[in-house]
């Protein structure tokens, strides 16, 4: 959102602002499109016994697909080979994403209370032993204190739409947290997806910390989604649909959610319901594969 846009869309009304974003025309038909993709992974026969190696492989998948994002585009055998992810900034990036999944599963039920510390926590985990500053791991970024999305890289570009969208000044940064904390606190009935998708795009239009903002954003869409309820067992990976799309149809849908318009929403809502939707095929893919005995 610009910030025009978001200060009205944050600002105290007596009406939910979720909500109202769910009613978008082209809103609720990519809702009952990704509960209907959900619904098809969870009542596969192998989510009946063997859900735990499909979740472990959905991480697995959903980590490589944030890195690729973020310019670190490795093959999923290499991610699964690799033991050592300290050795350059794709490296880092690789095992930061890794990081993050592990521990998103555990700061669901703090979440619902205080989103903040939760972010936090997530950046903390990134950006801990990646050459990152320690003054300035798990906060928000101070007046005058730059962003290095992905820090050590010389590569152009990296830190995919990141590096072009305008940089919100630190105290823009803590008032617009705040809103998305209070909205987030509220517990508002909007779809999950409408949500995921908001702390989503509001936490890369933000980039409150100094980096690995894109991967932080897409860790806490994952964790609204398992939270929420309609992936709890975390096998649809919206990561591994969003690489699929490729980043220039990321930072399209991005340059939508800034925009605050209506159709710029929409836009960016849709496209995160067609990640998820991605990431159920992936994992219907795995449990075939498991089926077969191939996995």
């Amino acid at each position: 959102m610009s910030t025009t846009a978001s200060d009205a869309f944050f600002a105290p009304r007596p009406e939910d602002p979720l909500a109202a974003l769910a009613a978008l025309p082209g809103v609720p038909g990519a809702v009952e499109s990704v509960r209907a993709a959900v619904d098809r992974v969870y009542s596969h026969r192998v989510m009946r016994r063997r859900s735990n190696e499909v979740t472990s492989e959905a991480a697995l998948r959903a980590a490589r697909g944030s890195a690729a994002l973020s310019g670190a585009d490795w093959a999923l055998e290499e991610v699964r080979r690799r033991t050592d992810f300290g050795s350059d900034a794709e490296a880092r990036t690789v095992g930061a994403a890794l990081r993050l999944n592990a521990e998103a599963g555990q700061l669901l039920s703090i979440w619902a209370q205080s989103p903040l510390r939760v972010l936090a926590r997530l950046h903390l985990v990134a950006a801990g032993g990646a050459g990152v500053p320690d003054r300035t791991v798990g906060r928000p970024r101070l007046a005058g204190e730059p962003v290095t999305e992905v820090p050590g890289s010389e590569v152009p570009g990296t830190g995919g739409p990141l590096a072009e969208a305008p940089l919100p000044a630190a105290d823009e940064v803590a008032g617009r947290l705040e809103g998305l904390s209070e909205l987030i606190v509220a517990a508002s009935p909007a779809p999950a997806l409408v949500t995921a998708s908001v702390v989503h795009g509001e936490l890369l239009a933000l980039r409150p910390f100094g980096s690995y903002n894109g991967l932080v954003a897409r860790a806490a869409e994952r964790v609204v989604l398992v939270g929420s309820g309609l992936d709890p067992k975390s096998v649809c990976p919206a990561e591994v649909g969003h690489a699929e799309l490729g980043r220039a149809a990321y930072a399209a849908a991005f340059e939508g959610y800034l925009s605050g318009t209506p159709g710029g929403m929409v836009a960016w809502i849709t496209h995160c319901g067609r990640a998820v939707e991605l990431g159920v095929r992936e994992s219907i893919a795995v449990c075939e594969a498991l089926q077969r005995g191939a996995a």
